[in-house]
C-alpha cells in the first residue's frame, strides 16, 4: 500500500538519491537538483527556517533549496495564482485557515502522502495523530507536511504580574478571575496593555468552544451549522467590557500586537505557540507560557484548543527527479535533531515524537506549562477539539474577523453580532 499514513513507523529513505549517481548524473557535467521553497514566516521563524536550509544545502550536493519569502499569506498566495506549471514552486506554506476546502481540492496540488509515497523516513513518528484532522483528509492521510502547526497559549509578562502582586505570578485560567487580576495589572504593571491579541475568531469563537469541551460548528460537530448560544454571547459581551474599561487592548494584526508583547508593553498576549521563538529571542523580556482561560461553569477543566497554522503543500507539474529532491528536504527535516531543533527555535508543535522525546526538560522549564500544553497533542483528542470541517471557512472566517471587530469597538452588541455573524456564516456554508 502506497498511502504515507501518519503515526506509524516510517522506514528509511534508501537509495533515492544514490541512485543518481547510477543514472550518470555524477559526472563532471552534474549539477544538483534545484528545489523552490515558498514561505510567509515571521522574521525569526524565517531565519530559524534559512539557517536550516543552508545545513541541509551544505550536507550532500545532490540537491539544492532555494528560499523566496513573502510578508504574508495573503502576498505569497497571489503570487501563486500568478504562475503556472512547472514555474510553480515545488513546496509552499499555506495556512489551514485559508480551509481545506480551498487548498487540497486546487488542481495543482498534490498531497504529501502521494510525494513520500516512495521516499518513506527513518524511525520517525509523526506526532500528531490523524485524529487532529489538521493537514489530513477524511481518510487520515497526509495532506500537508505540519511543519508550522501550532496551537493558541496566553504569553504573560512574569516582570508585570509580580509588580502587581498577583499570586504566583502567574494569570489565572477563569476568565472572571483572570478579569479582577487585568485590573491589577492596569492599575500597578502596564496601563497601557493589561492583555491584548491578535486572534480574535480565535480566541473568541474557535476555541472559545473547544477550551470549554463545546461543539464549534453545529450540535454534534457535523456541519449543521452555526448557533452561537449564550456562553458565545456572555463572552463577547465580556471582552466588549474589557475594551470599553481600558483592560484589553482591541486585538492588532500585522504582527502589531505580537512586537508590542515583545518590546514589554502588555502584560499578557492571547496568540498562536509559533511566537515563541520571537520571544525567547528578547533579551529583557521575562515571560511565560499556560493555557487559553475558560468558563468553570460551564467545564470543570479545560479542553484543549484546536490545532491551527500551516504546511508545507507539495505541488504538482514537476518532473520525478524534483519530487525526489523536495521528498529528500521533507525526510531531513523530519530526522529527531532537525526537528527538535525547529520546535525549539519557534514554538511550533513537533513534527515526530522522535523531535519532542529530543527535548530536554532544561528547555521547557523557565516557559510555564508548555510542556505539558504540547504533551497532549500527540494523544487523540476529544471529540469537541479534533477540528473541524466546513465549507467555505476561509470566507466565513473573514467575516468574523470583520464581524468581531465591529463588536470590540462598540459599534454592535455582542448578540447583534452574533446573530448577523452565524447567519452569514450558513448562508456562505450553503454556497458551492
Amino acid at each position: 500500500m502506497n498511502n504515507f499514513i501518519p503515526n506509524q513507523p516510517l522506514r528509511a529513505l534508501v537509495g533515492t538519491l544514490a541512485c543518481v549517481a547510477t543514472l550518470g548524473f555524477a559526472s563532471p557535467a552534474f549539477s544538483a537538483t534545484e528545489i523552490q521553497v515558498w514561505h510567509a514566516l515571521n522574521e525569526h521563524n524565517g531565519k530559524v527556517f534559512a539557517d536550516m536550509t543552508k545545513r541541509f544545502n551544505r550536507s550532500q550536493s545532490d540537491v539544492k533549496v532555494v528560499l523566496q519569502d513573502f510578508y504574508d499569506a495573503e502576498a505569497l498566495d497571489q503570487a501563486l495564482a500568478m504562475v503556472e506549471g512547472d514555474q510553480r514552486p515545488h513546496l509552499v506554506q499555506l495556512p489551514e485557515t485559508t480551509g481545506l476546502d480551498d487548498v487540497a481540492t486546487r488542481t495543482y496540488v498534490r498531497p504529501m502522502y502521494q510525494l513520500l509515497a516512495n521516499a518513506p523516513m527513518q524511525e520517525s513518528t509523526w506526532f500528531l495523530p490523524s485524529e487532529n484532522n489538521f493537514m489530513h483528509d477524511t481518510k487520515g492521510r497526509l495532506l500537508a507536511l505540519p511543519l508550522m502547526a501550532e496551537v493558541p497559549v496566553m504569553f504573560y509578562n512574569s516582570a508585570a504580574f509580580e509588580k502587581a502582586n498577583i499570586a504566583d505570578g502567574q494569570p489565572s485560567r477563569a476568565w472572571n478571575e483572570l478579569q479582577s487580576q487585568l485590573v491589577d495589572v492596569a492599575n500597578n504593571a502596564t496601563r497601557r496593555c493589561p492583555i491584548t491579541s491578535d486572534q480574535p475568531v480565535s480566541i473568541n469563537l474557535e476555541n472559545l468552544a473547544a477550551v470549554n469541551k463545546q461543539f464549534y460548528a453545529g450540535d454534534a460537530g457535523q456541519q449543521q451549522g452555526f448557533n452561537f448560544n449564550s456562553l458565545y454571547v456572555r463572552h463577547l459581551s465580556t471582552m466588549i467590557s474589557w475594551v470599553r474599561s481600558e483592560i484589553m487592548t482591541p486585538p492588532e494584526f500585522n504582527e502589531l500586537a505580537t512586537q508590542r508583547f515583545a518590546q514589554g508593553e502588555c502584560g499578557a498576549l492571547l496568540s498562536n505557540s509559533g511566537n515563541l521563538g520571537t520571544f525567547l529571542n528578547q533579551a529583557d523580556l521575562q515571560f511565560s507560557v499556560t493555557g487559553l482561560p475558560y468558563y468553570p461553569q460551564v467545564t470543570e477543566t479545560p479542553g484543549n484548543p484546536f490545532v491551527t497554522g500551516s504546511g508545507l503543500w507539495s505541488l504538482a507539474g514537476h518532473d520525478s527527479s524534483e519530487d525526489e529532491a523536495s521528498a529528500a528536504f521533507i525526510t531531513w527535516l523530519a530526522q529527531p535533531e532537525q526537528a527538535a531543533t525547529w520546535h525549539q527555535e519557534t514554538g511550533f508543535l513537533p513534527l515526530t515524537k522522535e523531535a519532542f522525546a529530543a527535548t530536554d526538560s532544561n528547555y521547557y522549564a523557565p516557559i510555564g506549562e508548555w510542556q505539558n500544553l504540547v504533551a497532549v497533542y500527540n494523544q487523540k483528542p476529544e471529540a469537541t477539539t479534533r477540528g473541524f470541517r466546513v465549507p467555505n471557512y476561509h470566507l466565513i472566517r473573514a467575516m468574523f474577523n470583520q464581524t468581531l471587530d465591529t463588536a470590540l469597538t462598540g459599534q454592535q452588541t455582542a448578540i447583534t453580532a452574533l446573530e448577523t455573524a452565524a447567519e452569514q456564516a450558513n448562508q456562505l456554508m450553503a454556497q458551492r
